[in-house]
């Protein structure tokens, strides 16, 4: 495990980890978009949905998916009801930002602003989930030389 401030975390999920702490800024900026607590224009968060979810953000739901879930599936059971949330978390994260993307792409940022909003509160909450509950079910579960296995696979 690595130790610092926060969760600890097993060193071969850190990056995804950083990733949710990437994910965490962009909530805070998609829950403020055009209030008085807003650091940046509706422009400026529309770009960083786009470069995170297109640089990193389908990744990370995919490493998750297609690695982390299927190794954990081989030392532990699949039937808890936060695993189920979380990939019905990803679908409709999917589907929150194909729709906010495709409103940005056709310049409609005037109709974002709720959709933004709702996209940080759901994605806030699904990473919180991820990292409080899901991954340390993950590191419990799976044999250290395992997690160290899967390192290669996880992309920051």
């Amino acid at each position: 495990m690595k130790k610092g401030r926060g969760i600890q975390r097993h060193e071969s999920l850190a990056p995804l980890s950083r990733h949710h702490h990437h994910a965490l800024f962009l909530c805070l900026n998609l829950k403020r978009v055009n209030t008085e607590k807003a650091r940046y224009s509706i422009q400026q968060v529309a770009e960083d949905v786009k470069r995170f979810w297109e640089e990193g953000g389908q990744e990370h739901f995919r490493e998750e998916e297609e690695v982390l879930l299927p190794a954990y599936s081989q030392y532990a059971s699949l039937e808890h009801a936060e695993i189920a949330e979380m990939l019905l978390e990803h679908v409709e994260i999917r589907g929150l930002m194909h729709r906010l993307i495709e409103k940005i792409n056709h310049d409609e940022l005037s109709t974002c602003v709720e959709d933004m909003r709702e996209l940080g509160e759901k994605l806030e909450a699904h990473v919180r989930k991820e990292e409080r509950v899901i991954f340390p079910l993950i590191e419990k579960a799976l044999p250290d030389d395992v997690l160290k296995e899967l390192e290669p696979y996880f992309h920051e």
